[in-house]
């Protein structure tokens, strides 16, 4: 009796073990699969931000966009075939999403030192995002590993869940909620905004037509961003956009937010005192940012067989 009650246990356990291994994510996944596949990333990484410094925030996005579409599977990645709907021409990512290059030269580079395709592009979105942050002198995280990538894309998806520039703070924190992320992660991850520009678009009618904007501010930018024409000219998102620092969340309060959904944080409403916080804590924005970033990274990612690593990230394989 005794010997089939350890038995059972043992193999409870082991099944447990086993369900860990190929179900959950962890820091240490490639450790011993490919030792050189994360200082690769990171190489790779800080070669495209010192050629442009704006590449640190572009990644970053293409990690954010990727997981708000049925979770962090590098689905953003996959060109438009007639089996592949791309979220690359959604609203939120068609002629602004960038970066692509970049990440298939570490595709290439990591696929080089591991010997064979082993690391997801997935997985190298996230890693690729944290090392952007770093470099433009961030926090550091351990980003947990194991994903692995989609097959298919959904640009109706994208259309849905990508916030937008013109949403109010209420949408934002409904937009957010549905990915398991709080108010906090809202703002923490607003945050994002310390780096990178804005195409005049996304903040014309902000500039022209909203009251709670500061009037230096507003014809600063208004001279870079005509009523009409100019869509695609470019403002910095803060006054150091190549700077990992609070001034974003200093500029909110100042009513120099660029972006509707940007100054909504700051407005009278229930994030206002976290804006204030982070304004002059760079170390607790921060902390709670790299928190915020690791609790995305984990929205509904592919592990087990589910999925697959694609030897090409533009498509499956």
């Amino acid at each position: 009796m005794a010997s089939r009650s350890f038995l059972f246990i043992y193999v409870l356990v082991m099944f447990s073990l086993a369900g860990m291994a190929f179900s959950d994510l962890s820091d240490d996944f490639y450790h011993h699969i490919c030792p050189k596949a994360l200082p690769t990333i990171k190489r790779v990484v800080e070669d495209a931000v010192r050629k442009e410094r704006r590449m640190g925030a572009s990644l970053l996005r293409l990690h954010f966009h990727d997981c708000f579409v049925n979770g962090c599977d590098a689905s953003i990645l996959l060109d438009q075939t007639s089996t592949i709907n791309s979220e690359k021409t959604s609203r939120a990512n068609n002629n602004s999403a960038r970066g692509f290059e970049v990440i298939d030269k570490i595709k290439s580079e990591v696929d080089k030192v591991c010997g064979r395709p082993v690391v997801s592009c997935a997985d190298i979105l996230a890693v690729a995002a944290r090392d952007s942050v770093v470099a433009l002198h961030g926090p550091s995280w351990k980003v947990k590993l194991g994903r692995r990538d989609s097959t298919t894309a959904s640009r109706t998806a994208a259309n849905d869940n990508i916030p937008t520039p013109f949403m109010d703070l209420a949408a934002l924190i409904k937009n957010f909620k549905k990915q398991g992320l709080d108010e906090e992660d809202l703002v923490a991850l607003s945050g994002s905004h310390t780096l990178g520009f804005a195409q005049c678009f996304t903040f014309r009618n902000r500039i022209y037509n909203e009251t709670n904007i500061d009037p230096t501010f507003r014809r600063q930018r208004q001279a870079n961003c005509p009523r009409s024409g100019g869509d695609s000219n470019l403002a910095p998102l803060d006054p150091t956009p190549a700077l990992f620092d609070s001034k974003y969340f200093s500029d909110l309060r100042s009513k120099k937010g660029l972006l509707h959904s940007d100054q909504a944080l700051f407005s009278g409403g229930k994030t206002d005192d976290l804006v204030e916080k982070y304004s002059k804590n760079l170390r607790m924005f921060s902390k709670d940012f790299a928190e915020s970033m690791i609790k995305m990274g984990d929205i509904k990612p592919l592990t087990g067989k589910r999925g697959q690593i694609r030897v090409n990230c533009r498509k499956v394989n």
